[in-house]
């Protein structure tokens, strides 16, 4: 008799053990697919441990320090990027402000401020260094290139009403109104749920 009421207690063990791992497994499972699924972020981090990626992109490497559809920010977005020499961003525009600390490496931003003639135009050449700041106003197009043959160029950004919605030009004299929208941007595809607007 007790032995048979021990077969069946142990039976049960063994069965809410089996139940008890298959929803860990899942849940490990779950956590681990979706980044997307964090409700905010941890007062103190170290940013080499935060994920980092090139979305595709040779010579870029892209870290959200702290994201709208990622982590809930309602008012700002930081990136922390890298672009290896002769890498650089497209011509584009984007209808946030966007502030840039430059901590390593050197390069050109070129800044067409004409955003409200038919197209950007001829682009001012700035120099940018290490410990430089600049910020790109509103809807003004602009490109960032490292043009540094020997360092990799490394800023900070912080741009503002993320997530960010970006219009890509193929060259300084393509209409605004014939600019591509990307949106979601690359790092924010898995995030973003709702189908994209066209603001233009």
């Amino acid at each position: 008799m007790n032995k048979s009421i021990l077969q069946r207690n142990s039976a049960k063990m063994v069965e809410c053990c089996m139940s008890l791992m298959l929803f860990l497994s899942f849940s490990a499972i779950t956590v681990a697919s979706s980044q997307c699924s964090i409700t905010g972020i941890p007062l103190v981090r170290n940013i080499s441990e935060i994920p980092q990626d090139n979305y595709g992109r040779a010579g870029l490497s892209h870290i959200t320090v702290a994201g709208s559809l990622l982590h809930g920010m309602k008012e700002v977005e930081v990136w922390l990027q890298t672009f290896a020499p002769g890498t650089h961003t497209p011509i584009h525009r984007h209808s946030c402000e966007e502030v840039f600390v430059v901590l390593k490496g050197s390069g050109t931003l070129y800044l067409a401020s004409d955003s409200d003639g038919k197209y950007p135009g001829k682009p001012q050449e700035h120099f940018i260094f290490p410990n430089s700041t600049f910020h790109i106003p509103v809807n003004d197009a602009h490109q960032l290139w490292n043009t540094n043959k020997h360092e990799d160029l490394q800023f900070l950004v912080v741009i503002s009403r993320p997530p960010v919605k970006v219009f890509i030009y193929e060259d300084w004299s393509m209409p605004h109104t014939a600019a591509k929208l990307k949106f979601p941007y690359y790092w924010d595809e898995q995030c973003y749920q709702t189908p994209p607007k066209d603001e233009l």
